[in-house]
Order: structure tokens, then sequence, then C-alpha cells
């Protein structure tokens, strides 16, 4: 039976890790649309190179774990062939729910997923429980209160 459930996580990769899975701008809008109606969702563009990121990551790591209505969406932007970096960063903070790494040229990503956003990191978008619009977007490493106001925001629009 041992070898059995040793041979199934062999075989997903993913036994006690975060799945993470490469993506795109347009898939992660897809995601986020897919929430409209039912949770607010914060969207956080990192990367491991980037301190303010890691310095604010544990922040938002628990915000989503107390608030219900929270979906939180990481996106690494390190490159593919730092997948298990990423992946061992993520499980070391906590992060069991399904998270992305970008797969796709810079600046087709930055544009795709907002265009003010210059490529500076980390990147913050709140979008509205209901409405699903934008509530606030910020470049660079923010506040605990920022980040709860905009939450805020986002559970009555």
């Amino acid at each position: 039976m041992k070898k059995l459930l040793m041979f199934i996580c062999v075989l997903t990769f993913s036994c006690g890790k975060v799945d993470l899975l490469p993506t795109t701008a347009s898939e992660i809008n897809q995601k986020i649309k897919s929430y409209k109606g039912n949770k607010v969702v914060l969207l956080n563009i990192w990367a491991l190179w980037c301190v303010p990121c890691v310095e604010e990551f544990p922040m938002i790591v628990d915000l989503d774990k107390e608030i219900d209505e929270l979906e939180v969406i990481f996106v690494s932007a390190d490159f593919e062939d730092q997948f298990n970096e990423v992946r061992s960063f993520l499980d070391r903070k906590g992060v069991r729910e399904v998270s992305y790494i970008k797969q796709e040229k810079d600046e087709a990503f930055i544009t795709g997923i907002h265009s003010s956003w210059t490529g500076s990191l980390p990147f913050t978008i709140l979008y509205a429980k209901e409405s699903g619009k934008i509530v606030d977007l910020w470049e660079g490493k923010e506040s605990e209160l920022r980040f709860r106001t905009a939450i805020n925001i986002a559970l009555s629009s």
C-alpha cells in the first residue's frame, strides 16, 4: 500500500506541494472573471529576487487565510527554470492553493494584465466582489492597512 501511495505521489509531482501552473495574462484574466459575484480577488505579481515582494508575501497569505470572501491569486514573474525554487518558496510560506508562474514574454504579460502597469514588482490589483471591476491597484510594497482598506471597499462594491 505504501508503495502504491508513493507511486501516485511521484506520478503527480505535487504530493504535499502547492500546484504551480505556467500561465499567461489572458488565462489570469479569465480566472479573475470566474470569481465575479462570488469573491473579492487580490492579484499579486511577485518574484523571488524582489525583496519587497518577499517581505509582504506572508501578510498576504495571512489575509487569504483570514478572509473567507477573498481569493488571492499569486503569479510569480520568475523565469520558468526557477520553477522548483518558486514552488519551494510557496510551500515554505504555507500557500496551499494553486499558484502561477508567468509563461509569456514580459511585455505581453505586463500589458495583458493592466495597461498602467510599468512592470515594477510587486504589483497588486484588487477586484470588487460583485462587479468584478478594479477597486485599487499599486506597484511596490504596501502596508497591511492599504490592503485591508482596498479589500473592504472591494467587498462592498
